[in-house]
C-alpha cells in the first residue's frame, strides 16, 4: 500500500496532514527558523543548513531571508542561484532550477493544488506537479508560479506576473495571466564588456 508520501512525490492525490509528512514539515520549519534568524555575515552556516534543506545546491547559492518551503528535499538548484527576501517555494513536488536564475523579492513557486470538491479538499486532499526553470532565467519581483510550470533558459518575468503555462526559452514574458511580450534579441545588449570570473 502506498504512502502519502509516495502519492505525493508521484504526482497523485494524497493527504497534506498524513503523519509523515507533517513531520517532515516540522523538521524543514525548523531548519528554517533557524535560517531565517541568522545574520548574513553567517554565510558558512547559512549554506550549511540550506544544504541539509536541499536535495541538490550548485555553488555560490545565496538565499535571502525570509525565506520559506515545505520540505526542501525536493528543491535542486544550480551553480550561481540568487533568491532576494520573501522567497516561498512550496515543493510538494519537484522544484528544479538550472544556473545563474536570479529571484526577485516576493517571489512564489507553488507546486500544490487542492482538491476542488469541498469535501475532499477538507478532508486535505491535494496533487502536486513539478516546476521546472531552466538556466539563465531572472524571474522580477513579486512573481507568482503555479503547478506543473516550466520556464525556458535565458527567459525574464516581468515584475507582478502570475505564470499560469509554459513560457519559451528566450523570451520577455509578463501580465496575467503570463504571456509572451518579445523575444530577446541582439538590440537588448547594452555594449558592456563582460569579464568571466572562474574562481
Amino acid at each position: 500500500m502506498k504512502s502519502e508520501k509516495d502519492k505525493m512525490l508521484n504526482q497523485e492525490y494524497y493527504i497534506c496532514w498524513d503523519e509523515e509528512l507533517t513531520k517532515e514539515r516540522e523538521r524543514a520549519k525548523d531548519l528554517l527558523f533557524e535560517f531565517n534568524n541568522m545574520k548574513p555575515s553567517e554565510r558558512y552556516e547559512r549554506n550549511q543548513i540550506i544544504q541539509k534543506l536541499f536535495h541538490s545546491v550548485g555553488e555560490n547559492a545565496w538565499i535571502e531571508s525570509p525565506f520559506n518551503c515545505d520540505f526542501g528535499y525536493n528543491i535542486t538548484i544550480g551553480d550561481h542561484f540568487y533568491a532576494n527576501t520573501n522567497c516561498t517555494i512550496l515543493d510538494c513536488a519537484k522544484v528544479t532550477i538550472g544556473n545563474n536564475v536570479l529571484i526577485g523579492p516576493n517571489v512564489s513557486l507553488y507546486t500544490p493544488n487542492h482538491a476542488m470538491d469541498a469535501a475532499e479538499r477538507k478532508a486535505g486532499y491535494e496533487r502536486s506537479s513539478p516546476i521546472h526553470i531552466g538556466d539563465n532565467v531572472w524571474i522580477s519581483g513579486s512573481v507568482t508560479i503555479v503547478p506543473g510550470v516550466t520556464i525556458g533558459d535565458n527567459t525574464i518575468i516581468g515584475a507582478g506576473s502570475v505564470v499560469t503555462k509554459d513560457i519559451p526559452a528566450n523570451v520577455v514574458a509578463a501580465g496575467v495571466p503570463c504571456r509572451v511580450i518579445r523575444p530577446i534579441t541582439e538590440k537588448d545588449k547594452i555594449g558592456l564588456k563582460i569579464t568571466v570570473n572562474n574562481n
